[in-house]
């Protein structure tokens, strides 16, 4: 059964708020948020992973994409071949006074959060990667994705 994951797209004056993770291939960056608990809506998932991951509240918005995960498909595939998620990205805004920060609850393996610039997303290893996309025409929505990682 896929595991429903929802997550925050936080863009604020041209720069994309992301959690910092590291593995064997260095630095990389992914969105905040994750599982959906029982009884728990998606942006009520979408809040609380946030304010667990990095350490605000947020305006969660409208949907902006959905993308099927399915590891055995992707590069960690010898890590993770039992996983398939669908994840739902949501845009999402914060205070601009706010200043995020490492959360009480961080995600596994996470050392920090950062705003990346738009600008540099190419260069940057981002996951999903396809979010590049959804960025890149604002004001469309993505829809759907597909198995994209």
């Amino acid at each position: 059964m896929p595991r429903v994951s929802a997550k925050a797209v936080i863009v604020r004056d041209d720069q994309l708020l992301v959690i910092v993770k590291r593995d064997t291939g260095g630095e990389y960056y992914a969105l905040p948020g994750g599982g959906q608990e029982d009884f728990e809506t998606l942006p009520e998932a979408v809040r609380r992973e946030c304010l667990e991951e990095i350490g605000v509240d947020v305006e969660v918005g409208e949907l902006l994409c959905v993308r099927d995960y399915i590891a055995r498909n992707h590069e960690f595939a010898a890590h993770q071949p039992e996983v398939h998620q669908v994840e739902l990205l949501f845009s999402c805004r914060v205070a601009a006074d706010c200043t995020p920060r490492v959360g009480e609850v961080p995600d596994d393996g996470q050392e920090g959060v950062a705003w990346l610039p738009l600008a540099a997303l190419a260069a940057a290893r981002l996951y999903p990667a396809a979010l590049r996309l959804a960025l890149a025409a604002p004001g469309r929505s993505g829809g759907y994705l597909g198995d994209v990682n």
